[in-house]
């Protein structure tokens, strides 16, 4: 786990003075079913996109709240990582994008047993993403239709 010390100055202010959300209650939905025969969708915070698709818009004040949809069948090696973030290393995402996309392992578990199905689109998002509103009103609801339309049960969501 990180120490505040490991951040520069302007990160330390930024994180000190940053109007956090509380969500209560935290929203939370039991499993109507075992895990392996659920459809599981994957949601990244990561800002990865496949080559040739737009990448995240850094100029956006308080963040690109957008989504790139990431088919089931992608090679994972071809996703670009470019979140706008300096607050980590992002070295280990550029040499195993399972870090931040664990397609790869999702794909093993269903092999094993231990998840029914994946779904065949996932969702992309850029982290870092400030300002939340324009997103809980108008990205989230979408996103959460793709999935639906999907037939998934289930989430896996990996913030970075």
């Amino acid at each position: 786990m990180g120490d505040m010390s490991e951040f520069s100055l302007g990160v330390k202010a930024f994180i000190r003075t940053y109007r956090w959300r509380k969500i209560d209650p935290v929203p939370w939905t039991p499993l109507s079913k075992p895990l392996s025969e659920c459809r599981l969708g994957l949601v990244s915070t990561a800002g990865l996109t496949l080559q040739g698709q737009q990448p995240f818009d850094d100029d956006i004040k308080g963040g690109d709240s957008s989504y790139r949809e990431i088919p089931w069948d992608s090679d994972i090696g071809r996703l670009v990582e470019n979140h706008r973030s300096e607050s980590w290393d992002h070295r280990g995402v550029e040499q195993d994008p399972n870090i931040a996309f664990p397609l790869d392992r999702l794909r093993e578990l269903v092999e094993q047993g231990g998840v029914g199905s994946l779904a065949e689109r996932y969702l992309s998002f850029m982290g870092s993403v400030t300002a939340t509103g324009r997103m809980v009103r108008d990205v989230v609801p979408e996103a959460r239709a793709s999935f639906v339309d999907q037939g998934v049960d289930i989430a896996l969501l990996v913030p970075v």
